[in-house]
């Protein structure tokens, strides 16, 4: 009997594959009783063009029909063409170990033949229950990136609301883009960003600094080399072109590639070739470009150190990351991100940030940006050994000299806390529309301190 449980789960597509018609008959009315709608074929063309051309939630396949690898190839295909799905194999009991290696193949489960139709429907059941809570997941995570961030990149200040807004834009399309900002400011985040909301997400996200890196060191790493090319190549290597195909290839710091690379990249990219140093053989390669640098490339390119036809091909879409001294209203929801995240990785308790703390932070110009603010808040929660981080437990370049840790001396052009606070709450609010539920976790309170801060700045 099936339990109440089964029954509450979501009308799923479930695509039934066997050659024996009869029983892909009775495993699909199993299933039907339960309200899912079932697609049945029976051979292996039939199966590959449904899973091509159809959206399904569950495959169940027998595992040996025409041929022993059909029911593999069947995996292969929902792999392919459906990842959001999964797979159970039907089997006889000769072919468990097969149905064991389609296990580690990326299939769900088993189920040995004559079929127990209780233990069938469970398995299957259990199976939908995977594919449903993923996609509630992914969803959350998508509802929870509109309101609040993008991919890990955190912020309510209109500079970084622009530069998600533009993200959205850019990441589903092929157009290069070229990422600006000063060192810290977190380009490789947002490189990683645009490559997981495109249609290259399940591929290969490949990075590489160019900073400091000779013509040949930068030669060999992104076209890679054959065997005996030069002294020490020993075997065959694949350049990061190569191993990014189908993916993104992230240039970090492009504006320091040296002028004769610079041409050699410039030709891959209009080719989609490379070779191997020591090859003549050429390869090609279907790679998505995202580049960064620290550096105006367009003065580089009045002063003959950046190829301007390189520039333009590479230029694409821009995005120009605010040093976080032009985002201060960040400050305070980025330091309880990273107290919060630092702190599950620590399995501590989470501590509270002592108002004087939080406003030594905010006011602090963060020459390293972002990734100096990390390093800060790390340091301090290794220090901080009790339920509060103090005044005490800040660097000495961003505490203040002052009479005792307790207080700070003013400085008349900063803001103070209360105003980047009140800025912070009405940028959350406006934001998530009101919803006082979604603005306080935006910014890392409970909700219950939010109304406490709406009444005493008055916000409504």
């Amino acid at each position: 009997m099936t339990s109440k449980d089964e029954f509450e789960l979501p009308t799923a597509q479930v695509l039934i594959v066997d050659d024996e018609e009869d029983h892909a008959e009775v495993m699909a009315e199993a299933l039907q009783r339960m309200g899912h709608v079932c697609t049945l074929v029976h051979d292996l063309p039939a199966a590959e063009e449904e899973i091509r051309h159809g959206q399904f939630d569950l495959i169940v396949t027998d595992l040996v029909m025409d041929r022993e690898d059909d029911g593999m190839k069947v995996l292969e295909a929902v792999r392919m063409h459906q990842p959001q799905a999964e797979t159970v194999m039907v089997t006889a009991h000769g072919d468990v170990p097969t149905a064991k290696q389609a296990i580690r193949g990326g299939a769900y489960d088993f189920i040995e033949k004559p079929l127990d139709l209780d233990v069938y429907r469970t398995l299957c059941s259990n199976a939908l229950r995977t594919v449903f809570l993923r996609a509630q997941n992914t969803d959350l995570h998508q509802r929870l990136d509109e309101k609040y961030g993008f991919e890990g990149i955190v912020g309510t200040s209109p500079g970084i609301r622009e530069v998600i807004t533009r993200l959205r834009q850019v990441a589903p399309t092929t157009i290069p883009v070229l990422i600006l900002g000063e060192s810290g400011t977190g380009k490789e985040l947002v490189a990683q960003a645009v490559h997981n909301n495109s249609k290259r997400a399940r591929k290969t996200f490949v990075p590489l600094n160019c900073a400091g890196l000779s013509e040949s060191i930068l030669e060999d790493e992104l076209f890679g080399h054959v065997r005996g090319a030069f002294t020490g190549a020993d075997k065959e290597r694949q350049g990061r072109f190569e191993y990014a195909d189908g993916g993104t290839l992230f240039l970090d710091e492009v504006g320091d590639m040296p002028l004769p690379m610079q041409a050699k990249l410039l030709r891959v990219l209009e080719s989609g070739e490379v070779v191997r140093l020591g090859s003549n053989e050429t390869r090609h390669v279907d790679v998505r470009l995202v580049s960064a640098t620290n550096r105006d490339l367009e003065d580089l390119v009045k002063k003959g150190e950046f190829r301007e036809d390189l520039y333009f091909r590479i230029k694409g879409a821009e995005v120009t990351l605010p040093a976080l001294r032009e985002r201060r209203d960040d400050i305070p929801v980025l330091v309880r991100h990273f107290v919060d995240k630092f702190s599950r990785e620590y399995e501590r308790a989470t501590p509270e940030v002592a108002e004087d703390v939080m406003l030594a932070l905010a006011r602090h110009s963060w020459p390293g940006n972002v990734r100096q603010l990390i390093n800060v808040v790390q340091n301090m929660l290794v220090i901080a050994e009790g339920d509060r981080i103090e005044p005490r437990h800040l660097p000495g370049e961003i505490r203040p000299a002052a009479a005792d840790d307790a207080s700070f001396a003013e400085d008349p052009n900063a803001m103070s806390l209360d105003q980047i606070e009140k800025r912070a709450i009405r940028e959350a609010l406006r934001i998530s529309g009101g919803n006082r539920e979604q603005a306080a976790r935006s910014l890392g309170i409970g909700e219950r301190t939010l109304y406490r801060k709406l009444k005493e700045y008055g916000l409504k």
